[in-house]
């Protein structure tokens, strides 16, 4: 039987990501008040697409990253076949 380690290297590839979800996940909802404060301005629309595709890549981000942390610490390194 074969004692499973966590892949330090990879760990901190997901913690990386996790930071960039969080930096997102602050943005976006910001990007998107500010549009909504400023409805009669002619940056609304732009400024609402872009914080909504900010929010978007903070929820795929949040998936990507905790997927990447599972992988450091349950697969096993003679299973993965990247």
């Amino acid at each position: 039987m074969e004692t499973k380690h966590t892949n330090k290297q990879l760990l901190a590839e997901g913690l990386k990501t996790m930071l960039l979800t969080l930096a997102l996940l602050i943005l976006g909802p910001i990007i998107i008040h500010i549009a909504f404060t400023n409805q009669e301005k002619p940056l609304y629309i732009p400024l609402l697409v872009l914080g909504i595709i900010i929010c978007a890549l903070a929820i795929y981000f949040g998936f990507k990253g905790i997927n990447i942390i599972m992988d450091s610490l349950f697969k096993n390194e003679s299973t993965k076949k990247d």
